[in-house]
């Protein structure tokens, strides 16, 4: 079974959500802090977590920055609070989507699904064996689609899998301008729309790792790889 960390303060809403993610087939776990969530999640490591913003002792943005120095796991914050800089601090520090307070249970069964459909994906490519013609080069940046690593001057570059989802998709077509709509259908699979900041964040972190010169903002539609030359097979 999928195993869930689930951490909020509210504690009928943890209830709450609890039983209806068990409902779904996942296995829950819970916490009521931050830092009865780090303990558990240092106790054993969840398939994916779900973290409320405002949590006691430890808040939910320092509680993923201290799991990104670890692991990569999948996860989704949610928060009643819809001001702007709560959403950018939560996806700055590694978050890979968020919820705003109320949500629908169908809505984050469909993030947590999407969230592990691309952590497995991420998962299956590390263990691929196959190379041929899989590896594209744009300048210094070199991507393998088989493996899904990317290298910047022969360098690993440490990327999540939403990271590496998004780098597949601007070298599946260099040069091409991918709008934030088309990023949310294919990488989150936000097939009825969502929040265009959840891109542009993941955006800034991208072009922190591989270069801000790689990725080009295009106003007003979205960004595109820049590519070059036309990309070299090695």
């Amino acid at each position: 079974m999928t195993d869930v960390l689930l951490v909020e303060d509210d504690p009928l809403l943890r209830e709450a959500t609890q039983l209806s993610l068990e409902r779904y087939g996942y296995q829950v776990r819970t916490a009521s802090d931050g830092l009865t969530g780090l303990a558990q999640f240092r106790d054993k490591a969840p398939d994916v977590a779900v973290l409320d913003v405002m949590l006691p002792h430890f808040d939910g943005v320092s509680l993923v920055r201290r799991i990104r120095e670890a692991s990569r796991v999948p996860v989704l914050m949610v928060s009643a609070r819809t001001d702007p800089v709560d959403v950018v601090l939560g996806l700055e520090a590694g978050a890979d989507d968020y919820l705003t307070k109320p949500y629908d249970m169908p809505v984050l069964v469909a993030r947590i699904r999407s969230a592990l459909r691309r952590a497995n994906d991420f998962a299956e490519a590390d263990t691929q064996a196959q190379k041929d013609e899989s590896l594209l080069r744009f300048g210094d940046l070199t991507v393998d689609t088989a493996s899904m690593e990317v290298r910047r001057e022969g360098r690993l570059v440490d990327l999540t899998p939403t990271e590496r989802k998004l780098v597949l998709e601007f070298a599946d077509q260099p040069g091409v301008v991918l709008s934030r709509t088309t990023l949310l259908e294919r990488v989150w699979d936000y097939a009825w729309g969502g929040d265009s900041r959840v891109v542009d964040v993941h955006m800034q972190r991208l072009r922190a790792k591989i270069g801000r010169d790689r990725i080009e903002t295009v106003r007003g539609f979205g960004y595109k790889l820049l590519a070059g030359p036309p990309p070299e097979r090695l």
